[in-house]
């Protein structure tokens, strides 16, 4: 299927939902309760998406960000509360309903918040070729949009274009666990659904990578629909565009404390928990961002640690029998590869299927972030003999 053939049904799709109020491609909702006290109710009844931007949450005041498919303004209008009157949003759509719409709210919303004029800017474009200088937003949101675009590597090229150093992306996206079957792909109904458009989580995250950005992981994760053995995940997902390292680091070495026994980062640096690693600058300006800096101790000596330090994670799994029941797991970042005390390999967005005993480490506090579990098991289990746990019998 074209293209233009794709973007043209998704954007008459959504033109049609302004007036029927269809709702579409929501696992989640909004706290409508709460946005009501300052956003009309003419918007609220078009909010579409598959999880609330939880970015919003990192809004500095004063600081810009930037909506990719703000519809009928939601989120923009959310961002400017949390901005503040100093602050910028800027809104994108390739709808002219939703933006008329969306334009006609936004002196609404300012008095409601008090503002002496609108500080959110609605812009008519799409997602792989955006009107938005170089380099002038702190944070990027975007709700169950990317998925629609045709070629969505264009669109993170465009987000890492646009983000200032140091800035941030919160996105909120439809992913699949294997590859969308042709018959999908050029079903015009299911674009509009967030079904045909779905990359793998392996090709979504690998594509944010080859962007530019770094620290990509989960911060949400909810299962939505499976179709014909398809499992389609609602994944919320926030990553970086890393500041420019300094010539030297500040530190030499860095040392991963767990939990997993052995973690690859996104530029290929391989670490085992509790052993020390020489470091260069951009390495050391990776592990400060937010999903690793609690997991390496930077140092300018190098540090060991053992078992016995207070420091070292590990969760080792129960003295007890398999029993396997459907369970896959997916690594959803920020690591490229990571073993656990069992060594069992995780790859980045490729599921791996998990017993019972492997599912209970990897929902523990210390894993559940870095997973997202599906079960393709597509009847109960009939019970079954506990197998031993063991490399051999292809379990742990």
């Amino acid at each position: 299927m074209q293209n233009e053939t794709i973007t043209q049904a998704v954007s008459e799709r959504y033109a049609k939902a302004v007036t029927t109020g269809e709702e579409m491609c929501c696992p989640t909702g909004y706290d409508h309760e709460e946005l009501g006290k300052f956003i009309p109710e003419a918007v609220l009844k078009v909010s579409y998406g598959c999880g609330t931007p939880v970015g919003l949450t990192t809004v500095k005041p004063g600081e810009t960000v930037l909506d990719i498919g703000s519809g009928g303004g939601i989120d923009c209008f959310d961002a400017s509360r949390r901005v503040g009157s100093d602050g910028q949003v800027i809104g994108i759509d390739m709808t002219d309903e939703m933006l008329t719409l969306a334009r006609s709210q936004a002196p609404i919303v300012a008095s409601n918040l008090g503002y002496p004029s609108s500080n959110v800017d609605f812009r008519k474009g799409f997602a792989d070729a955006m009107p938005v200088e170089d380099q002038c937003i702190d944070l990027i949101v975007s709700n169950c949009v990317i998925n629609l675009a045709p070629d969505k590597l264009k669109v993170f090229r465009e987000m890492h274009r646009v983000l200032k150093p140091g800035g941030r992306f919160t996105i909120s996206d439809i992913v699949a666990d294997q590859p969308i079957p042709n018959y999908m792909i050029h079903d015009k109904e299911k674009w509009g659904d967030c079904l045909s458009g779905a990359l793998t989580l392996s090709d979504y995250w690998c594509g944010l990578r080859q962007a530019g950005f770094g620290g990509i992981h989960q911060v949400g994760f909810i299962p939505w629909r499976v179709i014909d053995g398809i499992h389609f995940l609602s994944l919320t997902l926030t990553g970086y565009k890393l500041p420019h390292a300094s010539a030297k680091p500040s530190a030499q070495y860095a040392t991963f404390t767990g939990p997993f026994s052995q973690v690859t980062d996104e530029h290929g640096h391989t670490f085992t928990r509790g052993i020390p690693q020489i470091i260069d600058a951009t390495t050391e300006q990776l592990l400060m961002c937010g999903p690793y800096q609690d997991y390496f101790i930077l140092s300018d000596n190098p540090i060991t640690l053992t078992r016995e330090d207070a420091r070292w994670s590990s969760v080792l799994p129960e003295d007890t029998a398999c029993v396997w029941e459907g369970h896959f797991a997916l690594l959803t970042g920020p690591f490229v590869e990571a073993s656990d005390d069992d060594d069992h390999l995780f790859s980045c967005g490729h599921a791996v299927e998990i017993c019972s005993k492997t599912r209970k480490v990897l929902q523990s506090d210390a894993y559940h972030q870095y997973f997202a579990i599906i079960n393709r098991a597509g009847e109960t289990v009939t019970p079954q003999t506990s197998t031993s746990c063991s490399q051999t019998d292809g379990c742990c």
